[in-house]
């Protein structure tokens, strides 16, 4: 669901499959891929809008997937999920999203279902349940959307790739993991996991 007013991107199907909340707004992971959040916004061109479907681990902030597309069928939720499974291979993580028609659909379902998954939905029409994904977007529309005015959605993909993969994961720093970004807090994370641990003192 976006921030921005206007466009609705979160419709309940009218035979919703809701999950249940396993988040229950406690947002706090203390290792990469335990939980991720998902959305949608769009980005709005000329030429018509450009939806946007994201996954975002919550440890360390990081978009771990993406999907860009002119439609609001389940294919642009299961694409995003598909991208972060493959860059990520996660056991048995949470994925929690809103109780969009998208994340209800069988065929997302049966994605979570085949690839060991654990959806999480919070209650309809409340930001809170879903804030850090909200979080993401209303940075992403500040740093860029609000900064351009695009004239068609392939215009619009290429700079949203760009702050995804070019700045936001690997540059931008956040208050909540340190002061550094998310690829560098997962770098910290993983090098604190690979030092020798002390000989215990007898």
């Amino acid at each position: 669901m976006s921030r921005r007013k206007g466009t609705v991107t979160t419709v309940p199907a009218a035979e919703r499959r809701p999950q249940p909340d396993l988040v229950e707004r406690d947002f706090t992971a203390t290792a990469p891929d335990q939980l991720y959040v998902a959305d949608i916004t769009y980005v709005p061109t000329w030429a018509g809008f450009l939806y946007l479907a994201i996954v975002l681990d919550v440890f360390s902030r990081r978009v771990v997937g993406w999907c860009m597309a002119t439609h609001l069928r389940a294919e642009l939720v299961r694409a995003a999920l598909d991208m972060a499974l493959w860059q990520r291979r996660p056991c048995g993580v949470i994925h929690h999203s809103d109780q969009g028609s998208q994340y209800t659909s069988i065929d997302f379902g049966q994605r979570c279902q085949q690839a060991g998954v654990r959806p999480s939905m919070g209650s309809v029409g409340d930001c809170y349940d879903n804030a850090m994904a909200e979080s993401f977007f209303a940075t992403l529309e500040c740093e860029l959307i609000d900064r351009h005015s695009f004239r068609n959605p392939d215009e619009a993909r290429r700079a949203v790739f760009e702050y995804i993969e070019g700045w936001y994961n690997p540059h931008r720093r956040h208050s909540a993991i340190g002061y550094v970004s998310p690829r560098q807090f997962e770098k910290q994370y993983a090098q604190a996991m690979a030092s020798p641990k002390p000989e215990p003192v007898h």
